[in-house]
């Protein structure tokens, strides 16, 4: 059977295991940052912008509190309020600009329990009664609890 090499042998394959741990225990588990080359180094924020970034990490971290807080008030159990919440941030919405009336709604899906619908209700009532306008627009923000509908004088 010439020209067909000869699978490796067990054996062979256990001595190249070995040979090949050897190998890793030598290598080290660390490397300083000044021995990485340039483009693999690990670039700091400039102080400025970690405290940019800090504050709007608080800012958010706040808005989420307060909405939690909105939301304890219509939960039998108020330690659900920051898993509902997550669960809405990852909901589908449908974004319905309307120039005419100068708003923006943004219509959330409705959730999997009758409980949660009811709370996600009365938080965009609450949200609604703060008439906060879109940056960089007139566009007053309505949310609104209900179907995925499409208005006909919109594209999909």
């Amino acid at each position: 059977m010439a020209g067909f090499a000869r699978p490796p042998r067990i054996d062979d394959l256990n001595t190249e295991i070995q040979t090949l741990k050897s190998e890793r225990k030598n290598t080290p588990h660390h490397i300083p940052v000044q021995q990485l080359p340039e483009q693999d180094r690990f670039s700091r924020l400039l102080t400025e912008k970690k405290h940019f970034v800090d504050t709007i990490k608080m800012i958010s971290y706040r808005a989420e509190t307060s909405m939690a807080s909105l939301l304890r008030d219509k939960l039998s159990r108020v330690d659900d309020a920051r898993a509902l919440l997550r669960h809405i941030y990852h909901n589908e919405v449908d974004l319905i600009p309307d120039l005419q009336a100068n708003t923006l709604t943004i219509r959330l899906h409705h959730l999997t329990q009758a409980a949660h619908d009811r709370a996600l209700a009365y938080l965009c009532e609450q949200l609604n009664l703060t008439n906060t306008i879109f940056p960089e627009t007139n566009l007053r923000i309505v949310y609104q609890l209900g179907s995925s509908q499409i208005p006909p004088d919109q594209e999909v």
